[in-house]
């Protein structure tokens, strides 16, 4: 994200402060703290709040605005495809292993994304590189774009076929999560 400028009354340029302490994510960090903690008393509670403030305060990030609705059959047919396509790609990654083709070929597929949302650019990208077989290597966030290596790569036809699974996965987080627009232009 890039940081935004604030002028002073004394016409400097400084960096804007983000609001310091975001509720949600103290709640979550003093979570984060009770756990690892391991006693559950209302004092290491209190001690995660602190602890979770102060980190806050001394590492303010900006804003975090998830503004989505959750689709519960969506999400159903997201989760149950990722699943399907884990055991797919586990067993051809296997088949690969076993009996290599001769020559093994690899490809580097870059994939423009539809969405400009960041959290779907996240989403995506961490469901491609869980499926054996593919790991997305680079992420550009200006062009919300992803390089995604898959294995056993032989012609253009499995190139455009990644990059068609890559925008699948796409199209499913925008429906499980809904609200993110996905634009009408084919990328490239």
């Amino acid at each position: 994200m890039s940081p935004q400028m604030r002028t002073t009354r004394s016409g400097k340029q400084r960096l804007a402060r983000y609001r310091a302490v975001q509720w949600p994510m103290v709640l979550l960090l003093a979570l984060v703290w009770w756990v690892l903690w391991g006693t559950y008393t209302p004092f290491s509670l209190l001690g995660g709040v602190v602890v979770a403030v102060l980190v806050c305060l001394v590492f303010p990030l900006p804003p975090l605005r998830l503004e989505m609705r959750l689709r519960p059959w969506p999400l159903v047919v997201l989760v149950a495809r990722f699943h399907f396509d884990i055991v797919v790609a586990s067993v051809q990654v296997a088949w690969t292993t076993l009996f290599p083709p001769k020559p093994l070929t690899n490809a580097l597929v870059g994939v423009r994304l539809r969405s400009e949302s960041d959290f779907v650019l996240t989403v995506v990208a961490e469901l491609v590189s869980l499926v054996p077989g593919s790991v997305v290597v680079e992420v550009h966030r200006g062009t919300h774009s992803l390089f995604v290596h898959a294995i056993d790569v032989r012609n253009d036809d499995d190139v455009e076929a990644v990059r068609q699974r890559v925008l699948a996965q796409e199209k499913r987080v925008v429906d499980a999560f809904g609200d993110f627009e996905l634009s009408e232009e084919v990328p490239s």
